[in-house]
């Protein structure tokens, strides 16, 4: 079978995260060929892969969404005029309504529209004026026109794109992923899985209302856009994965089908970390963060309550393990900040092999204030290192428990609660006892619950029921 795997954002560009979980599940399906679709902000990563592709990988087909501007247009762009049931399903798609997505793809069957153009046609223009008339009248037209155009302008483009051809489609996130997703499973005729690692819609809702370069009055409209992406992709998947079971409540309160949805875990080759030995005492608590430095996982947290540990407790140091380059800006407000409370025990490491580093670590700590089921956390339960959490995604109930008699692998605090934190932090300091104790609780709870060869059959099992409910569908 030739899977399609469409990642937005991440695989094989970015490492860490869904992206090792993606080169995780290749690897481990060597009987299948892999394509990649892969989305990427900007055309300059182009071929700076950061992981090795697997043999199984038969194609990478990579789309850039600043390349738009080097869109080449048809010869009189103006003149394509929109039917009735197109022109009806694209100022709903413009309202942010759920509209007959079948319309919308047909504009853009067989290279007749691209993306640059839709946005010149006359149609779009006159329902552009109609919806601003209708609900932005205090609104200057231009100030509106302009947020519409870098709102949708992406997903014009990728529209625009040819969809690779495949057996079966797997998206690892919801949004435009999603959208392209259920536009080729529609054009193909093939089935096609969406996986949720976070809530998509959820963390684009947490990144606009924190951003400051859209407009107030703009951001419903930017986060009802991304809603509709989602509601696109559960309507038009035949399954719909979660990695816990608040996610796919989550889900379903969003408008996914429940008899679409399936919860899969993350799992971890716990083989890997199993020999990895306990760090001797020394003197010295060495903590680990295994994290992109991106604002969401919210480094700035880490390092106040970090300092507020080491008013307490001198005999800390703080790992920070990670690319580096992803948000540089804010990876060098990051150090600025780290110098500026003067801590001198923080070492940003860059990118490491993690399996080695934890040799050295006593407990690791995550900040985040949006996670799915982290891997990172998994993988130090594994090599018995308890772990500091805020209550995001799983991470309680990968500490805590699902429902089983293992014990407490940790802490988890509230998000952005520098006191909690550091609190938790201080705690397994102080205590070599319960460091180990917890350590070995989250041991034997990923040995019970979180291994990859289990998540792998889960996935297997998922794809082929995707198959039939697909066949029956396009009967």
């Amino acid at each position: 079978m030739r899977i399609c795997v469409i990642a937005e954002g991440c695989y094989p560009f970015v490492p860490g995260g869904v992206s090792g979980w993606l080169q995780q599940m290749i690897q481990s399906m060597p009987q299948h060929e892999f394509v990649v679709w892969a989305i990427s902000a900007q055309e300059k990563q182009r071929g700076h892969f950061a992981y090795k592709l697997p043999e199984n990988v038969v194609q990478v087909a990579d789309v850039y969404l600043d390349a738009v501007i080097h869109e080449t247009l048809h010869e009189n762009p103006h003149s394509y005029r929109l039917t009735q049931p197109q022109r009806d399903a694209v100022q709903n798609m413009l309202s942010s309504k759920d509209p007959d997505w079948r319309e919308i793809f047909s504009l853009f069957e067989g290279n007749r529209l691209k993306g640059v153009e839709f946005l010149l046609n006359r149609d779009f223009f006159a329902i552009l004026k109609e919806i601003c008339r209708e609900y932005y009248p205090f609104v200057g037209f231009t100030d509106f026109f302009w947020t519409m155009r870098s709102m949708f302008l992406p997903l014009l483009y990728l529209l625009g794109g040819k969809p690779p051809e495949a057996d079966l489609y797997h998206s690892v996130s919801a949004g435009y992923a999603g959208v392209l997703g259920s536009m080729a499973a529609q054009r193909y005729k093939k089935p096609y899985v969406l996986t949720e690692h976070g809530i998509y819609t959820r963390e684009r809702e947490e990144e606009i209302l924190r951003t400051n370069w859209v407009p107030p009055h703009f951001k419903d409209l930017w986060i009802n856009m991304f809603y509709m992406f989602t509601r696109c992709a559960y309507r038009h998947a035949d399954k719909v994965t979660s990695l816990f079971s608040r996610a796919s409540l989550i889900q379903q309160e969003i408008g996914c089908s429940a008899e679409k949805c399936a919860v899969i875990p993350n799992g971890v080759h716990a083989e890997r970390f199993e020999s990895i030995p306990l760090k001797e005492p020394n003197g010295q608590i060495d903590i680990g963060a295994v994290v992109r430095i991106v604002p969401i996982k919210d480094i700035k947290t880490m390092l106040y309550a970090f300092s507020r540990v080491c008013a307490e407790f001198d005999k800390a140091h703080l790992y920070i393990m990670g690319p580096t380059d992803e948000d540089e800006e804010y990876y060098e407000e990051c150090l600025q900040l780290q110098k500026d409370l003067e801590l001198s025990n923080v070492t940003f490491t860059g990118r490491v092999n993690v399996q080695e580093y934890m040799a050295r670590i006593d407990f690791t700590l995550l900040t985040s204030i949006s996670e799915g089921q982290p891997l990172a956390v998994l993988e130090a339960m594994a090599a018995g290192r308890p772990a500091v959490t805020t209550n995001v995604g799983c991470c309680r109930e990968l500490l805590e428990g699902p429902d089983d008699d293992f014990g407490n692998a940790g802490f988890c605090v509230p998000v952005m609660h520098q006191g909690e934190l550091a609190e938790a932090m201080l705690t397994l300091c102080r205590s070599e006892k319960i460091r180990r104790e917890m350590g070995e609780n989250g041991r034997k709870r990923v040995y019970a619950l979180y291994r990859h060869e289990q998540m792998v059959r889960n996935y297997l099992d998922v794809y082929r029921a995707a198959q039939d409910r697909a066949e029956r569908r396009w009967e």
